[in-house]
């Protein structure tokens, strides 16, 4: 009799085990389980804003790049070609044709150079083309945005030597890119150096 009894004792533990681990979620835990999903949700989407707008920044950041990369295209190339003399490139303050200050970023006139007198006098901003409706580049319904945030400063200076003169056949260039970013609303800045030499 007392191995029977002990027999009895024994399964109604394993059943007392069983309903415990077949107990299901109380409410507090699924409440608080929704709330842990929907902060992660929130998250989630702040991540994806922010991922959209910085997407958005780099894009105008290589805008800017470009701009100052035909700048000093524009400069090299004129005097390439002799379209222009050596005493020719420099800021107007110095005797050039290059405007000193920032200067809507226009494209180039009649003389196709960057940065010079007739480009205002033109006043034709600078383009981006983005395809149209249809999603495709150079058909009809393609979008042409001029770049109005965009201004552009060119400025050439001289360079010396190490014992302080001036080196008459070598010009630094320094084109700096100035915008604004829809989203921060802070101006940012672009700087392209580099050098011009007198010989081709």
């Amino acid at each position: 009799m007392a191995t029977t009894i002990t027999t009895i004792v024994i399964q109604s533990k394993t059943n007392a085990r069983s309903g415990r681990q077949q107990r299901g979620f109380s409410l507090l835990e699924v409440v608080i389980s929704i709330a842990i999903l929907t902060i992660g949700l929130v998250s989630l989407a702040g991540v994806f804003g922010l991922a959209m707008a910085s997407t958005q920044e780099s894009q105008e950041d290589m805008i800017a790049k470009q701009i100052a990369n035909e700048a000093v295209e524009s400069i090299v190339t004129a005097r390439n070609t002799a379209q222009i003399t050596w005493d020719s490139v420099q800021n107007t303050s110095d005797g050039g044709i290059f405007l000193n200050g920032f200067q809507q970023a226009y494209m180039p006139a009649g003389d196709g150079i960057l940065g010079t007198a007739d480009d205002v006098t033109g006043a034709q901003y600078v383009t981006i083309t983005e395809p149209g409706p249809d999603g495709v580049y150079g058909t009809g319904d393609d979008l042409s945005l001029p770049l109005s945030n965009y201004q552009r400063q060119i400025q050439i200076l001289p360079v010396t030597d190490a014992n302080g003169n001036v080196v008459a056949s070598l010009r630094a260039i320094n084109v700096t890119v100035r915008y604004n970013t829809p989203r921060t609303r802070i101006q940012k800045t672009y700087v392209l150096s580099s050098f011009i030499s007198q010989f081709r």
